[in-house]
């Protein structure tokens, strides 16, 4: 069989890091892709590419690849492994385990499956056969921003994204498009919509990636989210802290009465169980006191207040 310098095929140096490994592969792999390259030889380049990234890629079999030496040049028959290497890199224990191949192309040389193994798994999303090579779309993530209100009731949005897709001219060009979400009832922020089929697109007719949105809130003045929960901060009057009241308090759903206790401190929590976000465990909504003087005061305000004054001093005292 002939030796693959697989250095070579990649177009890097012996010493090259992981990220010019990976940035000449990808550009390579645009280059000779079956799909849209013109080249004669796109299909056994491909292959041939593949086959160097993954084993370039993974740091075991590259070391490995690398003990061979420079005794031998690429194209040249009659290699063989050297008589220690089954035991000295593990194929006598099973062989290599693999994460997933560069590109999912099979039917990898006879040169590689010396040094590695004929029993070489590959990409679990990928299908290997000889005369066909069918990749699974890579996944794909977006993120969308909602109003609190949405969680409560639900709603569907339309999103719109741009893939980058490559032409018969091996260009790359955006392509537009547009997708209606459904937005479900009780979501967080930070959750996220798997879109099935929406991501990446796919080699040879298998299927395409998926598309993950993840869900984040408009900001909005009144609420504060932390989770499930919502809070939400309301000002009162000294008076109505002191004797009780009710106010009028805004909720994602409405407006509310809200009876305040007597003696009620600014920073205090009211808790409303269960109506917060309507999640499957639903949150609670809190209201958050803040007591506001008022910003001038008339003659008999002032008169009130200097009489309360004088009271409390007087009750202060006597205690």
């Amino acid at each position: 069989m002939n030796y693959k310098d697989y250095y070579k095929i990649m177009n890097v140096d012996k010493t090259a890091s992981q990220d010019e490994i990976k940035t000449s592969y990808r550009k390579l792999a645009r280059k000779f892709h079956p799909d849209v390259s013109k080249e004669k030889d796109a299909e056994s380049r491909f292959k041939d590419i593949n086959e160097a990234y993954e084993v370039l890629r993974d740091k075991e079999k590259r070391a490995a690849y690398d003990q061979l030496g420079s005794n031998w040049k690429s194209g040249q028959s009659g290699f063989t492994p050297p008589p220690s290497w089954q035991d000295q890199y593990g194929r006598s224990n099973g062989g290599y385990s693999a994460g997933g191949t560069a590109g999912g192309q099979g039917d990898f040389s006879d040169f590689f499956e010396s040094l590695f193994g004929s029993g070489f798994a590959g990409n679990p999303g990928a299908t290997r056969g000889r005369g066909s090579y069918q990749k699974k779309g890579q996944d794909s993530s977006a993120k969308i921003m909602i109003d609190i209100q949405d969680s409560y009731t639900g709603a569907s949005r339309n999103f719109s994204l741009s893939d980058q897709m490559v032409n018969q001219n091996r260009q790359s060009a955006p392509k537009d498009r547009t997708l209606k979400i459904n937005i479900p009832k009780g979501i967080k922020a930070g959750q996220k919509i798997r879109l099935k089929n929406q991501g990446g697109p796919s080699v040879g007719g298998a299927e395409n990636g998926d598309l993950y949105i993840e869900i984040g809130f408009n900001p909005n003045l009144l609420y504060e989210v932390d989770g499930a929960n919502i809070t939400t901060e309301v000002s009162i009057s000294p008076w109505q802290a002191a004797l009780g009241d009710k106010v009028k308090v805004p909720t994602p759903t409405g407006v509310i009465d809200l009876s305040l206790p007597k003696l009620s401190n600014s920073g205090s929590k009211m808790r409303l169980k269960g109506r917060g976000l309507p999640c499957k465990v639903a949150g609670d909504f809190f209201v958050k006191l803040k007591i506001v003087l008022p910003k001038s005061l008339s003659a008999e305000e002032e008169k009130l207040y200097e009489s309360l004054k004088a009271l409390a001093t007087e009750n202060k005292v006597e205690a």
